[in-house]
């Protein structure tokens, strides 16, 4: 099984300093390791003091497929959930500078929690306008919708499976919205689709 992350996948994170809108999605890889289930605790890493918080919506792949088509990318997932990438800031920031990879910022153990559900595209109102969003301390501070993204998920799978073969479990983090920012130890997160509270985690 594989996790699929697409980077500035949104027009507002897109403007960010350092951040340039390019013609096909951008994604790297990580590990079955880096995933978090059943709302467990994320333990914030000895390795970093500047852990930050990403929610996006996450796509299940349901068949096998390379080389798809854009036009039938849409019988290639079936149902959504949604995840929240946490992110070693201040590693990724020098990782940058030094022109190094970026998975030992981002791929590192537990570094993704996972909503233990998802629910089926087709039971959704809308699936090509999904909203969804992260409550931090019940304050919301991330929101987003589907609709927002700069290459959408049929963009996202006819690109990726140009260079990597989809197979049945894969997941595809389709990115964040505006308003990714830093966790602290005793912070609680809550993570929504629509008003489906979908996944928690305490911060330890």
């Amino acid at each position: 099984m594989k996790i699929i992350c697409v980077v500035g996948n949104y027009t507002d994170c897109a403007k960010e300093p350092n951040n340039q809108t390019t013609e096909n999605p951008i994604f790297f890889l990580k590990p079955e390791t880096a995933l978090l289930r059943k709302n467990q605790p994320f333990f914030y890493p000895e390795f970093s003091k500047d852990i930050h918080h990403e929610v996006e919506l996450v796509y299940r792949i349901c068949r096998i497929g390379k080389n798809i088509s854009q036009r039938f990318a849409h019988r290639y997932y079936d149902f959504v959930g949604v995840g929240v990438s946490f992110t070693a800031k201040d590693i990724l920031e020098r990782c940058k500078m030094q022109g190094l990879p970026w998975e030992i910022a981002k791929s590192f153990d537990n570094s993704t929690a996972i909503s233990d559900k998802f629910i089926e595209t087709t039971q959704l109102p809308n699936a090509n306008e999904i909203c969804f969003g992260l409550e931090k301390n019940n304050t919301t501070i991330q929101y987003g919708k589907s609709n927002e993204m700069i290459f959408n998920i049929d963009k996202i799978i006819a690109h990726v499976s140009k260079f990597v073969m989809l197979k049945i479990g894969d997941l595809i983090f389709t990115g964040t919205p505006t308003g990714a920012g830093n966790i602290e130890i005793g912070d609680n997160l809550k993570a929504y689709i629509g008003d489906n509270l979908m996944l928690t985690t305490k911060i330890c």
